[in-house]
């Protein structure tokens, strides 16, 4: 047994307690910021990866996505229509009806089908012409292009637009098969075109500035500018379809609440074309209003003019029966009494009259039980009521007074109702001609110059800030489905073995590695030579310290230094454990047993030959294959040829003997073996050594893997010591767990 100097009692680590255990666990429960910052440092290039690719999708996307340009204008509705004429105010009950609110009104006819249809029907909006574009690259393309004339086609592409096309369409008839179906136009020499249907039928040919029919389809075109061969997209929609288009980039409020001030808006790709639509929307609508408001003096006044004649005839036949009757009874005056019930009965008669004319129009619009009709009914009653008591006045007076009484007031109540209507048809003839509607355009259109959407700034914060949001679920995600071990205090709390040493990562060991897989590091290069202030080589020289407790209680001086699969640096660990070994004093031999893939005499600068093998074989003694290093008190035995069957070979007594003697000879005697989960020879090896660490290599092993391992050993009768944990990365581990993660970094500097 080989006596190591004691360690400090604080550096001395010893597997936990269950006490210890749980209260680890209960620390382990607790949210650590320090944590999560600690897995966002290891993640950091693939959280800046996600990033960046979403920033370069949103970029991408603000370049593709077509502008969309924005329109607008104000409309101002007046709450109380005043005519113009303030002597037409009488008429008012029949010139208006019963309106609730005005703006909801207008806003609804605004939208409405009558006035958007006219709009379609004069700028052509059922018409649609435009280049045929490469698929999702092809319109930013083009629309990025400011060269003069056509661009040149790019890849060799000539069907399609690549920037400087336009086309005129002023006509498109189709036949009902082909509405709401792509034509393909193509564009040829000299203004010449030909047109395909979509299942690529010809269906004619024209010339630009010439109507052009055939195949039941008729179009004028009157410009072309493109290569031959561009190929252009021709439609024609239904009027329905149209509409609902325009519809839909159309958007109308009011203002404010109460405000009477309706605001419009119309988004598109082309802010000329905008500009031009919302104007034609303006004046299609107010002049609608104005008809409209203009209709009902139409209809009162077409009333009128069926009632004039009639009146006419009345007041005629009136005056011809009071004549005749005052020639046939001479001269007959009307009393004083008479007269005051003439004139009485006079004004009751015109003005049940006019009362029934005003209802006879008003029963064209509203159904009996309206308001107005109900209101008109009671007043009506009321004078036929005066009416008749005047005729029980009548009734008193003389036949003779009673009869001319009669005629006299036939003619004076025609006479007064027919000069009533005359008036009433001109003041509605001045009333029409005068009247204006209810809405005024207060800003015309207007196109913004800068495009609303797409937000190009926003869009790439958006999508910023999306990737951050991505990638930080992914890296979550990531650590929640990774099982491997990546902290040493798992191993501890779980397995109840002690970790003797944590090897921080090496950059320079690293570099090393690459020459020696280039096969340049001939000489040989070893981390606690060429950099012995390296961190991981500190870390060692712990290791080397804590060792005397994995040899406290060992049969030998033997330490086997293994782990469960290959990859995890155990060869690292042995080579420059022993060299760390060595500059301490201790005469130490290290023994390279992986036979299969031993590359140990890699890094002493050695060879192969003359090793293991051939030790174990008969053929060399031990002497012939202790190879010295660099250091004098540092020997190294390879594996020698690479034998057909290593497993046997390590079974056999003569490898039990060579470590015997080794023992005898060295102060410390180190294996190197295989990984115990490839292969057993780690097993075989391990029941000759005093001591067995195993070598976890951080996020490289499951738990399972690990345990699996130290079954493996204990059921071939090798008992682990502990572990060494490799590849720690000690920038995580400085932000994680709190006062649990530290790396203490000390060393000296030459002045």
């Amino acid at each position: 047994m080989v006596d190591l100097p004691d360690a400090p009692a604080s550096e001395r680590t010893t597997p936990p307690v269950p006490a210890q255990r749980a209260s680890f666990d209960a620390l382990d429960e607790e949210i650590d910021l320090g944590e999560y910052l600690a897995i966002l440092l290891e993640y950091k290039w693939f959280l800046l990866a996600v990033i960046l690719i979403a920033g370069l999708g949103g970029g991408l996307y603000a370049f593709l996505a077509t502008p969309i340009y924005k329109a607008d204008a104000l409309l101002q509705v007046e709450q109380n229509f005043g005519g113009g004429l303030t002597a037409l105010a009488a008429l008012k009950p029949m010139l208006e009806g019963d309106e609730a609110d005005p703006v909801t009104t207008e806003l609804e006819l605004l939208q409405s089908r009558m006035v958007l249809g006219q709009v379609v029907d004069r700028l052509k909006l059922d018409l649609y012409a435009e280049p045929m574009y490469v698929p999702l690259i092809g319109a930013a393309i083009a629309r990025h292009y400011t060269g003069e004339g056509v661009s040149l086609p790019w890849l060799g592409a000539e069907t399609y637009a690549w920037g400087g096309e336009e086309i005129t369409l002023d006509a498109l008839d189709t036949p009902p098969a082909l509405l709401g179906e792509d034509l393909t136009l193509v564009a040829g020499e000299a203004g010449r075109f030909t047109l395909f249907d979509p299942d690529e039928q010809r269906l004619l040919e024209g010339q630009v500035g010439e109507r052009a029919t055939g195949g039941g389809v008729s179009l004028f075109i009157s410009r072309l500018k493109a290569r031959p061969g561009t190929h252009f997209i021709l439609r024609r929609d239904s009027r329905i379809t149209a509409i609902d288009e325009l519809l839909e980039q159309l958007s109308a409020q009011e203002r404010t609440r109460g405000s009477s001030i309706i605001e419009i808006s119309l988004l598109g790709p082309q802010p000329a074309q905008l500009t031009q639509i919302l104007d034609e929307i303006l004046q299609t609508y107010v002049r609608q209003n104005v008809e409209r408001r203009s209709a009902q003096s139409e209809n009162t006044l077409a009333f009128l003019e069926t009632q004039l004649p009639l009146l006419k005839d009345q007041l005629d036949t009136a005056e011809a029966a009071y004549n005749t009757y005052r020639l046939q009874e001479g001269s007959v005056d009307l009393t004083s009494e008479t007269q005051s019930v003439l004139k009485s009965i006079v004004e009751f008669d015109a003005e049940i009259l006019k009362l029934q004319q005003e209802r006879d129009d008003l029963r064209q619009r509203y159904t009996p039980a309206h308001p107005l009709l109900k209101a008109l009914d009671a007043k009506l009653g009321r004078l036929r009521t005066g009416r008749e008591k005047l005729d029980a006045q009548v009734s008193k007076l003389p036949i003779t007074q009673q009869h001319i009484l009669g005629l006299a007031r036939d003619v004076e109540v025609n006479t007064r109702l027919y000069a009533g209507l005359l008036t009433t048809a001109q003041e509605l003839r001045v009333a029409r001609a005068g009247t204006v509607g209810n809405v005024r355009i207060v800003d015309v259109a207007v196109a913004l110059d800068e495009p609303v959407k797409p937000r190009k700034a926003l869009v790439l914060a958006v999508a910023l800030l999306l990737g951050l949001v991505v990638g930080l679920g992914l890296v979550f995600l990531r650590r929640q489905l990774q099982v491997t071990v990546d902290d040493p205090d798992q191993i501890e709390h779980r397995l109840g073995l002690p970790v003797y040493a944590s090897i921080p990562h090496s950059k320079r060991e690293v570099a090393i590695a690459r020459v020696l897989k280039r096969h340049r590091g001939d000489e040989g290069q070893l981390l606690a030579i060429v950099d012995p202030e390296d961190d991981a080589v500190e870390s060692l020289r712990s290791l080397r310290t804590t060792l005397h407790f994995a040899l406290m209680d060992a049969d030998n001086g033997v330490l086997l230094i293994t782990g469960s699969s290959p990859g995890l640096g155990k060869s690292f660990i042995s080579k420059n454990l022993a060299v760390v070994l060595a500059q301490s004093g201790k005469k130490v031999a290290i023994v390279d047993a992986d036979l299969r893939k031993g590359l140990l005499h890699q890094g002493f600068g050695l060879s192969r030959e003359q090793g293991v093998s051939e030790y174990v074989s008969g053929v060399a003694r031990l002497e012939e294959i202790l190879k010295a290093t660099v250091l004098p008190n540092l020997m190294a035995i390879t594996t020698g040829q690479r034998p057909p069957n290593p497993s046997e070979l390590l079974m056999h007594l003569r490898f039990e003997e060579l470590l015997q003697q080794l023992n005898k000879l060295f102060d410390i005697v180190i294996v190197d073996a295989p990984p115990v989960l490839a292969v057993t020879d780690a097993a075989i090896v391990g029941r000759m050594t005093g001591a067995t660490l195993l070598v976890a290599r951080a996020g490289n092993h499951p738990m399972r893997e690990l345990e699996q391992t130290i079954k493996r050993l204990a059921q071939a009768g090798v008992q682990v010591k502990g572990f060494v944990f490799n590849d720690l990365d000690v920038n995580r581990l400085r932000y994680r767990y709190g006062y649990k993660g530290y790396v203490y970094r000390y060393s000296y500097k030459k002045s």
